[in-house]
């Protein structure tokens, strides 16, 4: 293990040289590069240092422990030995997780897709609270939300919402909330007050960038139609909506947020390429691990992943077996604690499998 870092370590070492060189300085493109690589294993080289510095005071304590008479001395001395064996293990096991293969898309803004699923209005309303859940926690950690594509109902759901999160990381935070969303609770239109439960699917996409995935002009099909909505101010009288549909895979793409009909092609793109991307990854994943079954699922948005209960206050994410008696406070954007609890779990997985192809 410690070998790969050592090459991390000079790789990292040579790199802060080169931003210093003239040639670099002076051209823009080749120092956000160089400043990208830094930054990628920037994180693994200093918690390797803090590791080669625990290692050293261990050897330094031992030696006075052993050299030395001074009582005064050798009670310091062994006091420091016992926290550099600590910081060693927990640096060690921090090491062993920071060497895992990395999602390559984590850093990427994601492009997140809310469908209305059984329920009828209910599920739309729903999607509406889930779309406020992620606007306010993407806001808490300093990303911008674009809206893509809106389908709104009388009573202010969605029938389905698209929308983009930019910021770095992105895709890191919101990736495992791909899947089905379980709500149980009165629902307003309701009378008896009885408990219902419906369903939303929600999924999550990297945004992909032009050089990674090349559509030819050819095969696709794009048509123009009037913007609908819930009526009134909502119905746009010119044809600005745009449906690009690609006909290869025939997956269809809809944008009508924008009054601007150059506007609303760009944005399917966006999506259009985004969904792409990920049909092609979600293959090739499948083709590497066709046997390997991850405890956190990410992609499959027909797994039911979570229900969160009003009567009870309750959230269960059922991939990890997590139960919060805080829905609220989760629909006001506080999702962290869950979020991080899946980022937990996916990396132990990782880390056990790791160890099981080690053995």
């Amino acid at each position: 293990m410690f070998e790969r870092i050592e090459i991390f370590d000079k790789r990292y070492a040579e790199l802060n040289r080169r931003l210093y060189e003239p040639s670099v300085a002076a051209d823009p493109e080749e120092y956000q590069k160089v400043m990208k690589e830094i930054k990628s294993m920037e994180e693994i080289v200093l918690t390797y240092r803090d590791y080669k510095k625990a290692v050293q005071t261990e050897r330094d304590s031992l030696e006075i422990l052993n050299d030395n008479s001074d009582a005064e001395l050798k009670e310091l001395a062994q006091m420091e030995l016992d926290d550099a064996k600590t910081q060693i293990e927990a640096l060690s096991e921090q090491l062993k997780i920071l060497l895992l293969p990395k999602d390559p898309n984590d850093e990427r803004n994601v492009i997140i897709e809310i469908r209305g699923g059984a329920g009828g209005e209910e599920s739309a309303l729903f999607s509406a609270v889930l779309f406020r859940m992620y606007s306010m926690y993407a806001e808490r950690r300093g990303y911008q939300i674009e809206v893509l594509n809106a389908n709104e109902t009388e009573l202010g759901g969605y029938k389905e919402i698209s929308f983009m999160i930019n910021g770095e990381g992105a895709y890191s935070r919101f990736k495992y909330e791909s899947g089905v969303h379980r709500v149980q609770r009165v629902p307003e239109t309701e009378s008896q007050g009885r408990v219902h439960t419906s369903t939303t699917t929600v999924a999550v996409l990297p945004e992909a960038e032009d050089v990674e995935l090349e559509i030819n002009p050819a095969d696709l099909k794009i048509d123009t139609f009037r913007s609908s909505g819930a009526g009134g101010q909502h119905i746009n009288k010119t044809s600005s909506a745009i449906r690009i549909t690609h006909i290869p895979t025939g997956t269809v793409v809809e944008c009508q947020d924008e009054r601007s009909q150059y506007k609303n092609k760009d944005k399917a793109l966006k999506v259009l390429k985004s969904r792409l991307l990920k049909e092609k990854q979600d293959a090739q994943a499948s083709e590497i691990a066709a046997d390997r079954k991850s405890q956190v699922g990410t992609g499959d948005r027909s797994e039911r992943i979570r229900t969160y209960n009003y009567p009870q206050g309750r959230l269960t994410d059922h991939r990890i077996g997590l139960t919060l008696y805080k829905l609220e406070d989760i629909l006001n954007g506080n999702l962290d604690e869950v979020i991080d609890a899946l980022v937990t779990a996916d990396r132990a997985e990782k880390l056990r499998e790791s160890m099981e192809q080690g053995a």
